[in-house]
């Protein structure tokens, strides 16, 4: 199993297979319990994408934008992808092991939709042992 760390990094999105263009975007990743519960609450933009990891299910409360949530399997491949508005409660979903969430519109735009896969890269772990 993955095992990520709070910070940045990458993911590239592959499409499902029927020749769809590969993407890249920036991606934040949220493991810990502090992080995965703060998510994109109190924010107005998401440079990329958030990884919210373990986790088969989201809500919108307290949020300012309106978020597009990807449901991923245990080997990245996207389950469903749903829009959601401020003030909602995603029902999760059985088989999901992690969400991704993006700005309303985004995920389209990257070609994430049911049955596509995607890849993380992060680098390596913030802090002073990162700069030795």
């Amino acid at each position: 199993m993955r095992r990520w760390r709070d910070g940045r990094g990458r993911m590239t999105v592959h499409g499902d297979g029927e020749g769809e263009a590969v993407v890249t975007v920036p991606l934040e990743v949220a493991t810990s319990y502090r992080a995965r519960t703060k998510g994109l609450l109190g924010r107005d933009s998401v440079d990329g994408a958030l990884l919210l990891s373990p986790a088969s299910g989201i809500h919108t409360f307290r949020m300012r934008i309106p978020i597009d949530v990807a449901y991923l399997t245990r080997d990245l491949t996207v389950l469903a992808v749903r829009t959601m508005r401020p003030g909602r409660l995603g029902r999760p979903r059985l088989r999901a092991r992690h969400v991704l969430e993006a700005e309303a519109g985004a995920m389209a735009g990257w070609g994430m939709k049911a049955g596509a896969r995607v890849t993380v890269e992060t680098g390596p772990p913030a802090g002073p042992e990162a700069s030795g």
